[in-house]
């Protein structure tokens, strides 16, 4: 299988890595030329314009991954539309509100383009070694894709979802929870801190994170972030930004009729962080870094 490669961040330049040593063919682009550079070094078809690209996929079906931030995507779009033709396959990997998706499969699928939705969760290391996909759009488009899912993703961690939108739904949804879960072990973890027990918060959460109730990746994230930084935090802001997903997820919630008290009440912390900094805030800065590689120093 040949690809065009769209987008490589944090996330795109481990997947593209990661698709190369699957075996795939990819041709890469993205609007800083070094990005471009460092994977082809790895083996991947360098191109450094959307006409590049397309002139490098020499089959009837092209297949184009975009892995840009939600709020390009449309822009991106309408770069490459003059290049693509009837048939070709466009993936959004990226985090996209579900709405957003629907309406553009509708636009391109009235130009005979076929649109597919991908969520990708699992962070930088996720894209790089294996990550959890969530696939929504037509059926047989994902069967005529299923090489591509099962190489960008771990063992099994891939599955079609339903009709267009349900991917980035089901990611709107993960990355709610995700926010709900952060919360209540940052909330945890400033409890500890102000009792008057001496806890080392790094035995805490190594102890946490071996076999009870509550071990995950997060809590395994969080004992990394207080060996890597040290338990006070002091180099970490205490004060959270947020990337949208909490909010659409609060915003469809409402929408839907449900009550999501405890992913709303995170989402307006991380809202009301921004001039009160907080130890809670603190960790959750530091699992956004560990696990994303977001930037927790407030520079």
């Amino acid at each position: 299988m040949k690809i065009g490669y769209i987008g490589l961040g944090k996330m795109g330049k481990g997947m593209v890595q990661l698709l190369l040593e699957e075996g795939l063919e990819i041709v890469a682009y993205n609007r800083s030329p070094e990005a471009v550079k460092e994977v082809s070094d790895k083996g991947a078809v360098p191109a450094y314009a959307y006409e590049e690209v397309f002139k490098n996929l020499d089959t009837d079906q092209r297949i184009i991954w975009l892995m840009v931030p939600h709020a390009v995507v449309d822009d991106v779009i309408t770069e490459i539309l003059p290049f693509l033709q009837k048939g070709d396959i466009v993936i959004d990997g990226g985090n996209s509100f579900y709405k957003n998706t629907i309406r553009r499969e509708k636009e391109l699928s009235n130009l005979g383009i076929k649109f597919m939705d991908a969520g990708v969760s699992g962070g930088p290391w996720g894209a790089r070694h294996g990550a959890c996909i969530l696939i929504g759009g037509d059926r047989n488009t994902y069967e005529t894709l299923l090489p591509l899912f099962q190489a960008a993703a771990a063992p099994d961690c891939y599955q079609y979802l339903g009709k267009i939108g349900a991917g980035h739904f089901a990611k709107m949804v993960h990355n709610g929870i995700e926010y709900g879960m952060m919360q209540a072990l940052a909330e945890g973890m400033e409890v500890l801190k102000v009792s008057d027990f001496d806890f080392n918060l790094t035995d805490v959460s190594r102890i946490y994170n071996c076999r009870s109730v509550i071990e995950s990746r997060l809590v395994n994230w969080l004992h990394d972030g207080y060996e890597q930084y040290g338990e006070d935090l002091e180099s970490i802001s205490g004060e959270v930004a947020h990337s949208g997903e909490g909010q659409w997820t609060v915003e469809t919630a409402k929408e839907l009729g449900v009550d999501v008290p405890v992913i709303e009440g995170a989402f307006n912390f991380r809202v009301q962080s921004k001039g009160n900094p907080s130890y809670t805030g603190k960790v959750l800065a530091t699992l956004r870094n560990m696990f994303g590689g977001h930037n927790a120093k407030g520079e």
